[in-house]
């Protein structure tokens, strides 16, 4: 992402006092007015798909010329069928139920009253993408959905892309009861920078940065109100004696389905000794055929010509592409030990036949997500359950895990009583 000077512009500041007025509106609506307005937004994205693919290529062209790395240049390009991808999205979760003002009980208790909670609004949220161009609109369906209002800061990279998109659900917004203020977008020609954005906590209650680590890292480190972290790649996978080996490539191999995002994707795999040299090069060579770039420690990249060597600064980073890098460990404790040192902290995998293991494994890796023998794959829109996920956070605390509607929520307790004293 362009990071603009450091300059504290007017502009962002009356965008987020639209934004706070708007969700004091927006808080109180109804749930279907709610769910309306989200169904409205689909349709004006599916109506509006010319013009927002044609911004897109814009987007493109400039980038290209500008000599963007492909990996941003991929999460930037739009196609018929993210767009789609999109709508059907949002289409359901306008056909959701309302997560908002469900009762729950309370533990704390007072006598001759009656204690409940109830989930309400966090207020303003901050969503600040690199390039991503639809996840506005994911966010935003997200946000009015948990009545929250939304201020949306894409990179420069997708500004053309991010107005198209922009356009499409204010015009949206507009048609329905709901206060237009509760979207805000902030442009290009706002010269407004990030840390003007993360600096508002006069206004604005959360901040959800997505992207490359660098940009997690900088709104994490300079804002003045809360970050919900989200995480992407770096996952790793422990491979056990017992295991087996087609598994383990079935397992990589579908964790880097879900792009242009791989949020989920192995890219870490910790070998055990006593696995088969054997089956290992059956697994290189079955993944280089499906065209990852390979890669070892210094034991296993001397011992297999087709691993290429792995920087000890690799392993506590993401590659976020096809790209594999392995490790020979000597027991489990050593792999989970690796693991909680080097992995990105949101979805690590085992490949056993022993139940122990992986008991043991799921208890001492210290991440959001344990998976056993399952891929890890990210899927936005899950065929099954009734949530729509954004991302997925690594952070500790109430917010760990996937991102969801219940994410972009708070708790209100209410004690009522009977007017004894």
């Amino acid at each position: 992402m362009t990071v603009d000077a450091f300059d504290n512009h007017a502009e962002i500041i009356t965008s987020a006092k639209r934004a706070y007025h708007a969700t004091l509106s927006l808080a109180i609506a109804k749930g279907s007015d709610r769910s309306y307005a989200i169904l409205a937004m689909a349709e004006s994205i599916r109506n509006s798909s010319d013009e927002i693919l044609e911004a897109n290529t814009l987007d493109l062209e400039a980038s290209r010329e500008m000599a963007v790395p492909e990996l941003i240049l991929d999460w930037l390009k739009l196609t018929p069928n993210r767009l789609e991808n999109t709508v059907e999205i949002l289409q359901r979760l306008g056909k959701l139920s309302d997560p908002l003002r469900k009762v729950r009980g309370a533990d704390y208790q007072l006598e001759d009253s009656q204690s409940y909670s109830q989930l309400m609004p966090l207020g303003v949220i901050a969503f600040i993408y690199e390039a991503f161009p639809e996840l506005a609109a994911i966010a935003a369906g997200l946000c009015i959905k948990t009545g929250n209002s939304i201020i949306l800061k894409g990179s420069t990279e997708a500004s053309h892309s991010n107005a198209a998109i922009g356009k499409a659900l204010s015009s949206a917004i507009a048609e329905t009861c709901l206060p237009e203020d509760c979207l805000q977008f902030i442009t290009q020609e706002h010269g407004t920078s990030v840390r003007d954005v993360i600096t508002q906590d006069q206004y604005i209650n959360l901040a959800i940065p997505y992207g490359r680590s660098s940009l997690i890292q900088q709104v994490a480190r300079q804002s003045t109100y809360p970050v919900l972290k989200s995480a992407m790649g770096n996952c790793y996978l422990y491979c056990s004696p017992s295991a087996s080996m087609e598994m383990v490539h079935w397992v990589i191999v579908d964790s880097h389905a879900s792009q242009p995002d791989p949020v989920n994707a192995v890219e870490k795999a910790l070998i055990h000794r006593q696995c088969a040299p054997s089956s290992l090069i059956t697994l290189c060579n079955s993944l280089k055929e499906k065209g990852f770039d390979l890669r070892g420690d210094e034991e296993l990249a001397e011992a297999f010509p087709q691993l290429h060597l792995a920087k000890e600064t690799e392993w506590g980073c993401a590659y976020l592409n096809k790209t594999v890098a392995f490790k020979l460990v000597d027991n489990l404790e050593h792999a989970v030990t690796w693991i909680n040192e080097y992995s990105s902290g949101h979805a690590d995998v085992i490949v056993t036949d022993s139940y122990q293991e992986s008991c043991q494994f799921a208890l001492g890796v210290n991440s959001a997500f344990i998976y056993t023998n399952a891929s890890p794959r990210f899927c936005r829109n899950p065929p099954r359950g009734d949530s729509i996920f954004l991302g997925m956070s690594n952070q500790k605390g109430n917010r760990r895990g996937l991102i969801n509607l219940e994410s972009l929520t708070t708790v209100k307790h209410i004690i009522q009583g009977n007017g004894q004293f």
